[in-house]
């Protein structure tokens, strides 16, 4: 057997309020639920043409607030009124408290599941064929921007002898998740061949389900120094320590003072070239390592490319100085 639960129900202290806000002591409240059914069943037969989808009560000391949420607001207020004064008038007499009559209008009746069940519950008094009107009131109420729809009747459809239940959908409806807004209403057709039961279930969407503002200011007050100081283009280190500053700039200098070691060897190694050397006493091999070296502290290059300039900058500058080769073949002929 399946567990229904009622979709308002489901959902109450959750995502949706009480239609009833009050509260009475154990031995007050019997009587003023009671009295709360007798409202709700006058005002319904009452404003049975007005489009009435939900009656909310509200209870003081001495008075009785009451919400009407319609479709038709015109009327249930009248000409000048005539017809909310008329009401209120009754309302006192029923109760012996001042009441108070507000009215909402329903600017969408085809998204309130409550006017869509009574919408076709009034095709089958006119004995219009059920399939009929479940199909045009799926496709009225997803052409006002619902997600999801869903009808049922249950009862003697069609003149059948036993009672069956038909039912329609169109789009997802998600009962079993909370935070899905989804509206229920229910109401009976009246036929010559008995009651029909009409359900119905509007998915408009998920409930707004935001971050709480005071959440979004905290974290906008932890990113303020970052972004302000990737503007103004200062250290990450001074933006979050600064104590840190300063022995950044001693290990920068401490870096910097050797790299003017590497100059002074290079130009050395230029005078050295300069002078020339007698071909016997001069190793051929270590010349270019200690300017490969040079180069490399110098420019900080690869020491293969460093090796090609300088031998090509020793081409040019040993103009005087005889070649290395030509020193071993002088060895040979000795």
């Amino acid at each position: 057997m399946g567990h229904k639960v009622h979709p308002n129900g489901f959902r109450l202290g959750v995502y949706r309020n009480w239609e009833a806000k009050w509260f009475a002591p154990d031995k007050e409240f019997k009587p003023l639920l009671l009295e709360d059914v007798k409202l709700r069943r006058m005002l319904l037969a009452r404003l049975k043409n007005a489009g009435v989808a939900r009656i909310e009560t509200e209870r003081s000391s001495s008075a009785l607030t009451i919400t009407l949420h319609t479709a038709k607001p015109g009327i249930v207020i009248g000409k000048g009124g005539t017809s909310v004064d008329q009401l209120r008038d009754e309302l006192e007499k029923l109760t012996g408290k001042r009441v108070r009559v507000t009215i909402q209008e329903i600017k969408k009746p085809e998204l309130s599941a409550q006017l869509v069940a009574e919408n076709v519950a009034a095709q089958l008094e006119k004995r219009i064929a059920f399939r009929r009107a479940i199909k045009q009131s799926l496709m009225k109420t997803m052409r006002a921007g619902a997600q999801g729809v869903k009808i049922r009747v249950k009862g003697r459809l069609g003149g059948s002898e036993m009672a069956r239940i038909e039912w329609n959908r169109e789009g997802r409806v998600p009962l079993h998740t909370l935070k899905a807004d989804i509206d229920f209403g229910q109401t009976e057709a009246k036929t010559t061949f008995g009651r029909i039961g009409v359900s119905a279930w509007v998915y408009t969407g998920n409930f707004p389900t935001e971050v709480p503002s005071a959440r979004k200011g905290a974290q906008a007050d932890t990113v303020a120094p970052l972004e302000e100081a990737a503007d103004g283009e200062t250290p990450l280190a001074a933006a979050i320590t600064p104590e840190v500053s300063a022995p950044l700039a001693e290990v920068v200098q401490a870096v910097a003072a050797p790299s003017q070691a590497p100059a002074a060897a290079v130009t050395t190694g230029a005078a050295a070239t300069e002078t020339p050397a007698p071909a016997e006493a001069t190793k051929p091999k270590r010349a270019p390592r200690a300017r490969t070296a040079a180069a490399t502290g110098e420019a900080g290059e690869k020491p293969k490319r460093a090796t090609r300039t300088r031998t090509a900058d020793a081409t040019t500058d040993s103009t005087t100085t005889p070649k290395t080769p030509r020193a071993r073949t002088a060895k040979k002929k000795e």
